[in-house]
């Protein structure tokens, strides 16, 4: 029985989130959340595609992405296929390292957009790892509450700052604000 194709609309954000294998850890420590950012950043130099959050949990991600040239299936493909070359080289295993295809689904309008952003930036919340999304260091969460921070180059924050008015400090303190008065 063959897969359904997928649905891929250009410039269109669509949530993603892909889980490890039997809901294994994909990240046992920092240096594999670094090397998912990583190769993120070299995809990037490559293949163009903005992420507005992301959200990298210890057995799975959560991606607000779009692309405009290449479809999902192949950037995730990419994604995928590279970090499974790292973690299985670095802890010396073979074999599925994520669970399934990932999920995907088209973000309709700027009420999805937040909804979506504000699901990925609180799930290290919700999942009683952190009191604050602030306080988790592997979510996009921290480049919109600290002014201070470089975003990484694949970000693209204004897709959702844009929704609110006023300066830049003052999208990302309503931005902020705006998750937890849901």
């Amino acid at each position: 029985m063959s897969r359904e194709k997928r649905i891929w609309i250009p410039n269109r954000f669509y949530h993603i989130d892909c889980r490890g294998n039997r809901r294994d850890p994909l990240f046992r420590n920092a240096t594999d959340f670094h090397a998912f950012l990583h190769i993120l950043d070299q995809l990037h130099e490559k293949t163009p595609f903005e992420i507005a959050s992301y959200c990298l949990m210890t057995n799975h991600y959560h991606l607000q992405i779009r692309s405009p040239e290449i479809p999902f299936s192949k950037l995730m493909s990419l994604l995928n296929k590279r970090y499974a070359n790292y973690y299985n080289t670095k802890y010396r295993l073979t074999g599925h390292v994520y669970e399934k295809r990932y999920y995907d689904k088209v973000i309709e309008d700027k009420e999805g957009m937040l909804a979506v952003s504000r699901y990925i930036h609180l799930n290290p919340v919700e999942a009683k790892m952190v009191k604050q999304p602030e306080y988790y260091p592997w979510s996009s969460f921290y480049l919109y509450r600290y002014q201070s921070t470089v975003p990484l180059r694949f970000m693209k924050m204004d897709c959702l700052l844009d929704y609110y008015e006023g300066t830049l400090e003052q999208k990302r303190e309503k931005y902020c604000k705006s998750l937890f008065n849901k």
